[in-house]
Parts: structure tokens; C-alpha cells; sequence
């Protein structure tokens, strides 16, 4: 996980769960219904057929084109994966996504599941998705000062 950690991000990993939770058209093989593509369509609010035809102008799956990727190409592809990588997306993060093959966000998911999962698979993305979701939060909240902690420094000052 190489995310940059912020609520927007987060939320954009949460919405994009609940919408392939509550059946939204998913098939992994199509660069707008995919893992990435889903989450795409949250994050620019393309359609999964605008994302489709956009990633049709070059060559490959997400991985090539996240490999190919180029931000001055002026490729309308380039430009949605720009949006992703702005909201603290890291190019390994979306390659991850794809395969769902984050180590840490595996570790996460209990031994029973983890072992099992498939990445083209629906509820495996969104139970992804969502333990992802989970441990940027943590780390998120890890680096807010504890009120306590700073009214106990105040008392010894």
C-alpha cells in the first residue's frame, strides 16, 4: 500500500465497495466493469463504457496501460488514470487492485478467506476493497494526536 492516506481516498475505496456490493454491472475482463475500472468510474465519474472506449485508444489491461501510462501523452486514458493518481492512487496500488494482490491488504483478510481469494470475483473485490478501506483509516487515525495526550503534555509544561 503506497496510497497517499485522506478521507477522500478512502471514501472513494468505501463507495466503490458498496457499489459492487449492490450488484452494479461487474466483469473483470472489461476496463470500465473491472476492479480498477470500477473504481475508476467512482473517482471520475466516467461510465464504464466512457472508461472502456478511453482505455481502447492503447494497448493492454490495466497493468500494460499503468506501465504504458504517460502524463503529458494527452491520451483521454492517461487523463482518468491522472484523476486516480491525484486522489493518492500510486500506480502500484491500481496494479495491485487489479490482481487484488496487495501483501498488506491480504495479511488483513482473515486466513480462511485470504487463502481463497480470486480476483475476478465479485465479492472477493468488495471484501478487498473494504479491508483496504480499513487500513488506511487506521493508519489515518494513527496520525491524529490523542487528545489526551496533549492536554497530559499541557499539565507538564
Amino acid at each position: 500500500m503506497t496510497s497517499r492516506v485522506s478521507l477522500p481516498l478512502i471514501q472513494a475505496l468505501r463507495d466503490t465497495a458498496r457499489r459492487l456490493a449492490a450488484e452494479a454491472p461487474y466483469q473483470w475482463g472489461h476496463m470500465g466493469s473491472c476492479n480498477c475500472g470500477h473504481l475508476a468510474q467512482t473517482v471520475t465519474s466516467l461510465t464504464k463504457a466512457e472508461i472502456h472506449t478511453q482505455a481502447l485508444q492503447r494497448y493492454g489491461d490495466w497493468e500494460r496501460q499503468l506501465i504504458d501510462y504517460c502524463p503529458t501523452s494527452g491520451l483521454p486514458f492517461d487523463q482518468t488514470i491522472d484523476e486516480m493518481l491525484a486522489l493518492g492512487f500510486s500506480r502500484q496500488d491500481l496494479t495491485h487492485l487489479e490482481k487484488i494482490s496487495d501483501p498488506a491488504v491480504r495479511l488483513a483478510i482473515p486466513f480462511e478467506r485470504r487463502n481463497a481469494l480470486r480476483h475476478n470475483q465479485r465479492d472477493d473485490v468488495v471484501l478487498y476493497l473494504r479491508t483496504w478501506a480499513d487500513l488506511l483509516e487506521q493508519r489515518l487515525l494513527d496520525t491524529l494526536p490523542l487528545p489526551e495526550v496533549a492536554e497530559t503534555a499541557a499539565l507538564h509544561s
